[in-house]
């Protein structure tokens, strides 16, 4: 398989666990605080990858790279599941998934600011107006206006943007993708456990199983799992081509979102889906240098 496709399928694959980020999200804050779910999350996680490095002995980072691993914490632990669990308390998940549809476009300008990537005209034309075209169905649906949920989700968005693309960077020095995601959330927790202990819910019975169920997939799937193809996709297929296929995370998330939050979907959304697919086919086929 070539090197290019092999990337374009495992972001697809990373795609696919990320779609039901905000569904299951949605599902944990009915009974769980913004603040819980994002401690929480990342420290089963981290302890995980912990777990999962110390028997595979992996050797720490080096001292150089400890500052790229904090900064991409920092927006992969703290930022987007913050900003999407508070997003959460107020939009429905649909909404927030179609949102979060501009995370490609902001995910290849940052690629080409620090990522050493420089798209062509024909990329970014294909870019822009994928992203315009997903901005344009959520002000219809909005009523034409942004909410404050709206806002912690374009927060979200640029936060994860940056996390993808360090994270990439450092998935190329030589890391495997799973790697770098277990770092990133072991040195995150000498935070994350005391923050979730302090936040979590008393009594734990009271909570409903869906709920737990919610915090389990974000925190498991989400959080760790989904990076392992995520990031190698970014490495092996390019940052900005293989961040183009999040635009159909947006309709993935409407998926997961009407089984599992019973929001509707207007048949405009699937219209909308077709013409953002074919936006990205256009992106895949342009060129872009390193």
């Amino acid at each position: 398989m070539p090197r290019e496709t092999l990337g374009l399928v495992l972001g697809f694959v990373g795609v696919c666990i990320f779609a039901g980020t905000l569904p299951f999200t949605h599902l944990a804050v009915e009974a769980l605080s913004p603040l819980f779910i994002t401690a929480g999350r990342a420290a089963l996680a981290g302890l995980l990858a912990l777990v999962t490095l110390v028997l595979l002995r992996k050797p720490w980072p080096t001292r150089g790279q400890l500052g790229t691993f904090l900064l991409s914490a920092l927006c992969l632990v703290a930022g987007f599941p913050g900003f999407t669990a508070f997003a959460m308390q107020s939009v429905p998940a649909s909404h927030g998934g179609v949102v979060l549809g501009i995370l490609p476009l902001a995910t290849s300008a940052i690629s080409a600011l620090i990522a050493g990537e420089r798209p062509s005209r024909a990329f970014w034309a294909a870019a822009v107006a994928g992203a315009a075209l997903v901005v344009g169905f959520t002000l219809h649906e909005g009523g034409g206006s942004l909410g404050k949920g709206d806002l912690f989700l374009l927060a979200a968005a640029l936060s994860s943007a940056l996390g993808y693309v360090l994270s990439g960077k450092l998935v190329r020095s030589g890391y495997a993708g799973w790697e770098v995601i277990s770092w990133i959330l072991v040195v995150s927790l000498p935070v994350t456990i005391p923050v979730a202990v302090w936040t979590m819910p008393d009594p734990v019975a009271v909570v409903p199983a869906w709920s737990w169920i919610g915090f389990l997939y974000v925190a498991l799937m989400s959080q760790y799992l989904g990076f392992f193809a995520w990031n190698a996709g970014l490495a092996i297929g390019g940052i900005a081509h293989v961040s183009q296929v999040q635009l159909l995370q947006t309709f993935v998330t409407l998926i997961f979102a009407a089984f599992l939050n019973s929001d509707p979907v207007e048949p405009s959304a699937w219209v909308v889906a077709a013409g953002v697919f074919l936006l990205v086919v256009l992106a895949q086929r342009a060129k872009v240098r390193r």
